[in-house]
């Protein structure tokens, strides 16, 4: 059984360089929208049984650009056990400037997981963002038997995938963060609910059309 997971199109809080989290967020990109009918053109004739996305509007509205594309659409199935990782007080700030307030914690959150501390800025524990991801797609796993879409972020769908595919905490940054509107995809085994699943392709964008790597922020 075929996982596919993307993060939702950038937005105008990405381009401005400012944190997002489980609570902010921020209109897509006039451009976004010609990259996630792109992705949905990729996966066009990928017989899904659902879609999992977090509710968050720039998700959704990814989700919902994506399954106009589809050539069969299917249901959406929103669930806040997709939101992007809470970053408390950092939401609507500056990443800079942010770095500049807390530069020795800050860097693990895109390093170091195993050493990243929200606490100063109340923000979520990155094993609780894994979690609640991790149960999302175990549970639809048992429910259905076809390829699944998972829209959602970041920060938490990069450690929850590398979790998920056997990585430790302090191993899930070492391929980077996951790009805008990229492809990923893990195949489970059998039994097909047991963990670890195997990563068939990671973080893909050359459908995009990109010249170059954009830097992939969170």
């Amino acid at each position: 059984m075929e996982l596919y997971f993307t993060r939702h199109g950038k937005t105008q809080w990405n381009l401005e360089r400012r944190f997002q989290g489980s609570n902010g967020d921020s209109p897509l990109l006039p451009e976004s929208y010609d990259e996630i009918k792109a992705f949905g053109k990729k996966v066009k004739y990928v017989p899904f049984e659902a879609i999992y996305s977090s509710p968050a509007k720039r998700a959704r509205d990814t989700a919902e650009g994506i399954n106009k594309e589809l050539a069969q659409s299917v249901e959406i199935i929103y669930t806040d056990k997709l939101r992007e990782l809470g970053l408390g007080e950092l939401e609507g700030q500056l990443i800079d400037e942010m770095y500049k307030q807390y530069p020795e914690n800050l860097p693990n959150l895109r390093n170091h997981l195993d050493r990243y501390d929200p606490t100063p800025f109340n923000g979520e524990r990155i094993e609780s963002a894994i979690t609640r991801i991790e149960t999302v797609v175990a549970d639809a796993v048992v429910l259905h038997e076809g390829p699944i879409l998972f829209v959602g972020h970041g920060a938490a769908l990069t450690a929850a995938i590398q979790w998920m595919i056997g990585k430790e905490l302090s191993q899930l940054r070492e391929m980077g963060g996951l790009y805008n509107s990229s492809l990923t995809i893990l195949k489970t085994g059998e039994p097909k609910n047991l963990l670890p699943y195997e990563l068939k392709l990671w973080n893909e964008i050359d459908f995009l059309g990109k010249e170059t790597k954009p830097e992939p922020l969170l």
